[in-house]
């Protein structure tokens, strides 16, 4: 075994019932021969998934992840939770390529200040990209995903509801295409300003009064293709009356146990709107033939070069102060757009 980090115990944050979280002091296991142990630079939060078990509004019958053998496990308090998570290896078990130690890596991962796993489960960080943009990668992976499943073509009209890390993201690949328009729009007067950070056509308030009007006016009537990715089940009613017949709408958001009143009764019926699910735990059914998720991988990490979403971090907090990070996102939601945990003292 090379390299060792003395006898010290790890730092995990526990989200333990709704509103309530504990940072627990736990022994770290000795890595396998196969193994290796990493140390924590950094950990982004998802405002989306972790705010819904931070409230407890998360479905107790579905499995954390059913594809990440890292995230493998059934919702339920308490939960070390969490999934980008960027360290160094800091030990190697015997059988493991010593030239490994000291790299860094990403991995799917809890908050936690250091981790044993096998090198399979590991990314290693391309030179050009700091911990704090690698932290990224989940969602990145997640944002090429969403423009898979759209397929958008050229000169469309295109929608995104949602400016969190996300959303951003996605609005940020497809504006690297010859689109004819391009509008977002978010709640909070921060992730419009970073939408229009970005050159899009417009980024628009969904409470303003005239906000279909000015929707339509920008769209020249409706959107060819909408993505809903606000994580309020109630915006589907907007996207399902800003796209036009025959168009598709991406649905990203994962709504957990919150329900809203759709309106399928109205102009739906007729329209041939295609209402489409996008999940980034698999590959769409029609391209699984050409594409996995190695390749899928290697195109978020170009995206992220090129992108370099590090500067939608608003807020970075010492592991040790969780509770703080959680809060602000649950009661001041507006100030913030990425979280990210930092482990060094």
């Amino acid at each position: 075994m090379q390299g060792t980090i003395g006898g010290v115990n790890r730092k995990t944050v526990y989200l333990t019932a709704p509103r309530q979280v504990e940072l627990r002091e736990e022994s770290i296991p000795a890595p396998g021969a196969d193994e290796v142990l990493v140390e924590t630079i950094c950990s982004a939060i998802s405002a989306g998934t972790e705010m819904l078990i931070y409230q407890g509004r998360f479905p107790r019958e579905l499995e954390t992840d059913s594809v990440i053998s890292t995230l493998r496990g059934a919702f339920a308090y308490p939960l070390a939770y969490g999934y980008a998570a960027v360290g160094q290896i800091r030990e190697t078990g015997t059988n493991v390529d010593g030239s490994l130690h000291d790299k860094l890596v990403f991995s799917f991962q809890p908050h936690t200040s250091h981790f044993v796993t096998t090198p399979d489960t590991l990314f290693p960080i391309p030179d050009p990209l700091s911990p704090e943009t690698s932290c990224f990668l989940p969602n990145m992976e997640t944002a090429v995903n969403l423009v898979q499943d759209a397929a958008p073509i050229l000169g469309e009209r295109v929608m995104v509801f949602g400016q969190g890390v996300v959303g951003l993201l996605t609005t940020s690949i497809l504006n690297e295409f010859p689109l004819e328009t391009l509008v977002s729009a978010d709640c909070f007067e921060l992730r419009r300003k970073a939408a229009l950070s970005i050159g899009i056509t417009e980024s628009l308030d969904p409470n303003s009064p005239d906000f279909h009007k000015q929707a339509h006016e920008l769209l020249k009537n409706n959107a060819d293709l909408t993505f809903e990715l606000s994580g309020r089940p109630e915006t589907l009613n907007d996207a399902l009356g800003l796209t036009t017949f025959g168009g598709r709408i991406i649905i990203g958001s994962w709504y957990g146990e919150k329900r809203a009143s759709i309106d399928l009764g109205g102009a739906f019926h007729r329209s041939r709107i295609k209402l489409i699910s996008s999940q980034v735990s698999t590959i769409a059914p029609e391209l699984s033939g050409r594409w996995d998720k190695a390749r899928r991988f290697d195109v978020a990490w170009k995206a992220l070069e090129r992108i370099r979403p590090e500067k939608w971090i608003t807020h970075r907090f010492p592991i040790d102060e969780a509770g703080k990070a959680y809060e602000l996102l649950d009661k001041n939601p507006q100030e913030a757009i990425q979280i990210l945990f930092e482990y060094k003292s």
